[in-house]
C-alpha cells in the first residue's frame, strides 16, 4: 500500500508541471450565443446543405424559415403552394453553434 502511495506522489509531482506549463487557451463566447439570431442560423444552413444536397435542390427550397425552440434553431426549406415533397433541415444549438442534426424530407 505505501508503494502505490509513494508511486501515485511521485506521479503527481512529475506530471504536474507537464500540465502547469499549458497556457490557458482564450475564448469568447458571446453574449447571445454563437447563433444570435434567425438571419445567422440560416447562413449556417445554406453552408451545410449546399455540398450535401446540392444548389439546385437547396435553391428549389427557398425561402428559408428558422424558428427557435428551446435553445435550438430549426432551419428549415419551404416548397411552393401545392407541392407535396420533403425539405431540407438542420438543427442548430443556439448557444454553442453545434450541428446537432441534418435531413432532408422525401
Amino acid at each position: 500500500m505505501k508503494t502505490l502511495h509513494l508511486f501515485l506522489l511521485l506521479a503527481l509531482f512529475v506530471l504536474t508541471p507537464v500540465f502547469a506549463d499549458e497556457p490557458e487557451k482564450h475564448s469568447v463566447m458571446p453574449k447571445n450565443g454563437f447563433i444570435p439570431d434567425k438571419e445567422t442560423a440560416i447562413k449556417i444552413a445554406e453552408a451545410i446543405w449546399l455540398p450535401i444536397y446540392g444548389e439546385a435542390t437547396i435553391n428549389k427550397e427557398r425561402p428559408f424559415n428558422a424558428t427557435l425552440l428551446n435553445g435550438v434553431w430549426i432551419v428549415e426549406g419551404s416548397l411552393p403552394k401545392g407541392f407535396v415533397s420533403g425539405v431540407a433541415i438542420v438543427e442548430i444549438s443556439k448557444q454553442d453553434g453545434r450541428i446537432i442534426r441534418v435531413s432532408h424530407g422525401k
